[in-house]
């Protein structure tokens, strides 16, 4: 299966000017190489049978005849091939010069898009030799290579699982590009040949703009660029090849390589649908501007072939990538947070909080937020009012971690047993003690926040909510306990990158003391520590255990809502980033398990407290995701059980 994955690759082909056979074999050369590593589209660079720096050898008859012949000899050789192929070339249509994309499969010329903006200033000329598409209207035939061939900027290709427009170099620095207006039409991926000179800063800027664009056009995009053997005299190509898919850049060429590459990667289509039904300024758009007609041509029907994904899958899709890039991101994180309790703060004219310290991660992580909260609102610390309340499970780790953790912040420290409490209560309820059931945790966990609560409006003060997206995904959380507050500062933080958040705040923003503290929390295994601990005084309640290990759970979160991938994708997708670490069986286990619980407990986040939205996905009812707390889990279980 392909898992709504097509396999495309960008080529920057060995290249002589003016050498029509020499290069048309060496696009041959790379069009076999893509067959055999199963790759659905390939495109070369602009104009790559003549070479694009030709000149007024454009004007040669010659020229253009031995083109002709290159593309009947490119062909013929490839008539066997599957791979839709996309060489550029010039073509008289009509009288006047085009420059051209022809499309090929199986020796048949599909559809021929020529070139609609053309640049004429620095040191682009094209004005001097071509006509834009324009020139033509919206479609002509055109008669070439022995067959009737539709010639237009307007075309749309359809191979299985796609369908696909292309635009040519300049087209993409347009105001109003072609590519958005094929986007609306319906191609799913855009490619683009071309021959953009190198200069200082242009490479970054042209990144720029076709991730903007292919984020903008909720498409992917596939760019080949001349590169060596294109004329110097003056002007350097650099071998650009670049495949996006949505805003993200999936692969990249060696830039002033003078080898000949082949870049190949897999465009997630069905990501790509997802994104743009649930998008309604997408869908606005289509019924403004999608009006003009366009020619769907299909290719024809490829024999299915062995399919190995070879982009990366990240393990950890909500946590940045490590270097530069993690310390911004978990710098801008911990601002939203911060920003959105600051908003709260002072709109309420509370100048006390109150927060449950369990020495774990998500309590170690909203006291941190409030700590950076009141340092920036220019308000004591004192008013950060921890409160620990040790219980039956509460480990000697936790506790003084909690209480060292506290100390050295400077916040005011409060601890309140609840075991006497919850003593009476389960007198009360007629609850043996000795069982460790559902009651039994979660009348620890009532309580808890029965304390809080109550000690808030003692002090006017506000509750500040710990629990994480992942304990909302999985409903990990007791109702009407742990699961309420009055603001949540985690609500749309996941599991693994809390860890990585507190990790971040250790090395970057607090003194030594509360460092080693925040370095063990990170250690700690974890738990809601409601059952005794072990003989040995360790935490015998580890959630993981129960629930599942948190890295399957986020990844299997992040792609089931940012995707919306079904069980049979994800199963796949966790098979590769997780290869050595779960087994089949372990991921399908764990799979199922999410699914049951995500439609078991949707009621719990229907009624969520307030918090700010932080990366792309949340489950708050007023925010992303919007479900009725008993839709069925029928279809996803019963995916699941064929895994």
């Amino acid at each position: 299966m392909r898992y709504g994955f097509v396999k495309v690759a960008a080529a920057v082909p060995a290249v002589k000017v003016a050498d029509c056979q020499f290069n048309s074999l060496e696009a041959e050369k790379l069009i076999f190489k893509a067959d055999e590593m199963g790759v659905d589209v390939i495109i070369f660079p602009e104009l790559n049978i003549t070479g694009y720096s030709c000149g007024d050898l454009f004007g040669q008859g010659l020229l253009l005849e031995e083109a002709e012949m290159a593309l009947v000899q490119l062909l013929n050789n490839t008539r066997m091939l599957e791979v839709v192929s996309i060489v550029g070339l010039p073509l008289v249509v009509g009288g006047t010069l085009l420059n051209c994309a022809a499309v090929l499969q199986k020796g048949k010329i599909l559809g021929i898009v020529p070139k609609t903006y053309l640049p004429n200033y620095k040191e682009f000329y094209e004005q001097r030799w071509f006509a834009s598409s324009e020139a033509h209207g919206e479609e002509t035939m055109l008669r070439i290579c022995g067959q009737q061939v539709p010639v237009s900027a307007n075309l749309l290709f359809e191979i299985p699982g796609m369908c696909f427009g292309i635009e040519i170099c300049e087209d993409a620095w347009a105001v109003v590009p072609p590519s958005s207006m094929l986007a609306l039409k319906g191609a799913e991926v855009i490619f683009n040949m071309s021959a953009s000179t190198e200069n200082i800063g242009k490479h970054q800027y042209l990144r720029s703009l076709l991730a903007q664009q292919s984020a903008r056009c909720i498409a992917g995009y596939v760019f080949a660029s001349a590169g060596f053997g294109e004329s110097s005299t003056d002007v350097v190509f650099g071998g650009n090849a670049l495949i996006f898919e949505n805003g993200n850049l999936l692969a990249s060429s060696q830039r002033f390589s003078f080898e000949e590459q082949l870049v190949v990667s897999e465009i997630d289509v069905e990501h790509i649908r997802s994104e743009r039904l649930v998008n309604t300024s997408f869908a606005a758009a289509v019924q403004k501007y999608a009006i003009h007609p366009v020619t769907r041509i299909a290719a024809e029907f490829v024999t299915p072939r062995d399919f190995e994904l070879t982009r990366i899958i990240e393990k950890h899709p909500f946590v940045p990538a490590e270097g530069v890039l993690l310390d911004d991101r978990c710098e801008e994180i911990f601002s939203i947070q911060v920003a959105g309790l600051a908003k709260r703060l002072v709109h309420t004219h509370c100048k006390s909080v109150v927060v449950g310290i369990s020495g774990g991660l998500d309590s170690t992580l909203a006291l941190l937020v409030c700590v950076k909260t009141f340092d920036k609102l220019g308000l004591s610390r004192k008013g950060i009012v921890g409160i620990t309340m040790p219980g039956f499970g509460t480990t000697d780790r936790t506790y003084h971690n909690a209480l060292d953790l506290m100390t050295s912040l400077g916040v005011t420290q409060k601890e309140i047993s609840i075991k006497d409490a919850c003593i009476q209560h389960f007198k009360d309820i007629e609850q043996d003690i000795n069982v460790h059931d559902v009651t039994y945790e979660n009348g620890q966990a009532r309580e808890r926040t029965q304390i809080l609560m109550d000690y808030s409006n003692k002090i006017g003060a506000l509750v500040i909510g710990t629990g994480d997206l992942s304990e909302l995904a999985l409903g990990w959380a007791t109702y009407n306990g742990d699961h309420m507050s009055m603001y949540g500062v985690n609500g749309s933080i996941p599991k693994t990158l809390v860890r990585y958040l507190v990790g971040w705040v250790a090395e970057k923003g607090v003194d030594v003391q509360s460092r080693l503290t925040l370095l063990d929390i990170i250690d700690t295994p974890i738990s809601p520590e409601l059952i005794p601990a072990d003989e040995e005084g360790n935490i015998r309640q580890k959630t993981e255990d129960l629930v599942g290990p948190y890295e399957l759970h986020d990844f299997f979160l992040f792609h089931f809502l940012r995707f919306g991938s079904r069980p049979i994708k994800i199963f796949y997708l966790a098979q590769l980033a997780f290869k050595g670490i779960y087994d089949d069986e372990t991921i399908k286990k764990w799979l199922t398990i999410f699914f049951r619980r995500f439609f078991a407990q949707q009621f719990k986040r229907s009624c969520l407290p307030d918090g700010p939205k932080v990366g792309s996905v949340s489950l708050s009812p007023r925010g992303d995701w919007r479900m009725p707390s008993d839709a069925s889990s029928a279809l996803w279980l019963k995916e699941c059980e064929t895994l």
